[in-house]
C-alpha cells in the first residue's frame, strides 16, 4: 500500500478574497498572518513550491502598531545605486510619509524570494485608510 502524496493543479487552486483591519494590531504579529494567507499555509492543500494562497486587503494600515522604541529607533534604508545615495528613515518618517509601507515592507521579508515570492506578494493590497476598492470582490473579514 503506497499512497501518494496530494497535489492540486493550478486551475484547483482557489482563491478568496480576505479583508484585514490593522488598526491597533502589532506589526510582526500581523505580518506573520498576512504572509501564511498570502502563501496559503491556513489551507490543508498547502504545497511549498505553488503560489496557492489568498487575496489579503489590509485597511487602516496608518494605525498599525509598533511596540516599544521601534518608532524612533527602527530603521528603513533606500539605496539608489549612486555615490551617496544612502537615506535612512526612521520608522516614524517612514509612516508620515507612506505608512503603507510598514506593512509591506514586513510582510514582503518574510515571503520567499524570487519569481514565486514576487507572484505571491502582488496579491497584496495595502491601503491606508478605511476606504478600498475591491468591495466587488466581497472580502471575508478576518478575525485576529
Amino acid at each position: 500500500m503506497s499512497s501518494k502524496t496530494y497535489l492540486p493543479k493550478v486551475s484547483e487552486i482557489e482563491r478568496n478574497w480576505i479583508l484585514v483591519d490593522a488598526e491597533d494590531q502589532i506589526l510582526g504579529r500581523l505580518a506573520v498572518k498576512i504572509a501564511d494567507i498570502l502563501r496559503g499555509k491556513n489551507k490543508p492543500t498547502f504545497t511549498p513550491h505553488l503560489d496557492c494562497g489568498d487575496f489579503v486587503v489590509v485597511v487602516n494600515a496608518e494605525k498599525v502598531r509598533l511596540t516599544g522604541r521601534k518608532s524612533d529607533e527602527k530603521i528603513y534604508q533606500d539605496y539608489s545605486g549612486h555615490m551617496g545615495g544612502l537615506k535612512i528613515r526612521t520608522a516614524k518618517e517612514i509612516r508620515e510619509k507612506n505608512p503603507c509601507r510598514l506593512i509591506s515592507d514586513a510582510v514582503h521579508g518574510m515571503l520567499p524570494k524570487g519569481r514565486l515570492g514576487r507572484q505571491q506578494f502582488s496579491k497584496m493590497k495595502v491601503y491606508a485608510g478605511t476606504e478600498h476598492p475591491h468591495a466587488a470582490q466581497a472580502p471575508e473579514p478576518l478575525q485576529l
